[in-house]
């Protein structure tokens, strides 16, 4: 197979791995598969970047089957053949967690399958010899987790393109944080690269979905709000947010402060 992807897309995954400090010599990367168009182009543009990197890297595959279907409706051969013709090792992990996930009250189904998955790969890269996992997120994603996290949980945060975690020793990188999924959707479906159906019953049916539409639906009137929302992400001097809530023992000094201490 002969690989290749377009100057502009090299240029833009290369500016993340650079700024981000995403590869170095020796790393074993492990990358996430779900199967869908952004994890399979991930692995075959991560195959094609690492030919032309001064150092060596060395990279796996792997899908998490979390038991939303029954095992033999399950098929990742088109997974498993695009790994062989890329010549990277590739690997299935099955887990029941489906029916937990669907009905945890205490808990959104969309997390707490992040949570398991995530917890899964990290487990098999420290158990496996890879030092790093690379997961397909992209600006979108960036974007929209950052919108989501205000509106649902009164938080100013996202995602970081290179993280380390302390509990498995696993950083956990984001080559395409610079590219958009359209670029992404176009180039996977010009290289004809595979797309698995997601067997999640809430696939399209989810507040990221929604977050989607809302973004979409803001651009109609303005169609720099995404590019202010991807700005509004950066630690910015800029920035100018109210101080954190005082707790209420605080809160009961000062008015103490304020009422009977006043010169």
């Amino acid at each position: 197979m002969r690989l290749s992807l377009p100057r502009s897309m090299v240029r833009t995954i290369q500016r993340a791995v650079v700024e981000f400090e995403m590869l170095a010599q020796g790393d074993k990367v492990l990358v996430g598969l779900s199967g869908g168009k952004d994890s399979t182009f991930l692995l075959y543009a991560l195959t094609v970047f690492s030919k032309h990197l001064p150092f060596p890297v060395e990279l796996g595959g792997i899908t998490i089957d979390l038991g939303f279907k029954e095992e033999s409706e399950m098929d990742f051969d088109s997974l498993r053949e695009m790994c062989d013709s890329l010549g990277v090792p590739f690997n299935v992990v099955r887990a029941e967690l489906a029916d937990d996930i669907l009905h945890n009250p205490q808990q959104n189904p969309c997390a707490r399958c992040s949570y398991f998955r995530r917890a899964i790969i990290h487990n098999y890269a420290k158990t496996n010899g890879y030092n790093k996992v690379a997961f397909a997120h992209h600006l979108d994603d960036a974007v929209e987790t950052f919108l989501m996290s205000i509106i649902y949980s009164g938080q100013i945060t996202t995602f970081l393109p290179n993280t380390y975690l302390d509990k498995t020793g696993v950083t956990v990188i984001r080559p395409l944080v610079y590219l958009r999924e359209s670029e992404i959707a176009g180039a996977g479906r010009k290289l004809g690269l595979p797309v698995t159906p997601s067997p999640c019953p809430l696939d399209r049916h989810t507040k990221r979905e929604a977050v989607k539409v809302l973004i979409r639906n803001l651009k109609k009137d303005n169609p720099n709000v995404f590019a202010h929302l991807a700005a509004a992400m950066r630690d910015s001097r800029n920035a100018q947010l109210w101080p954190r809530e005082l707790t209420k023992e605080e809160i009961r000094a000062k008015s103490h402060e304020f009422w009977f201490n006043q010169d």
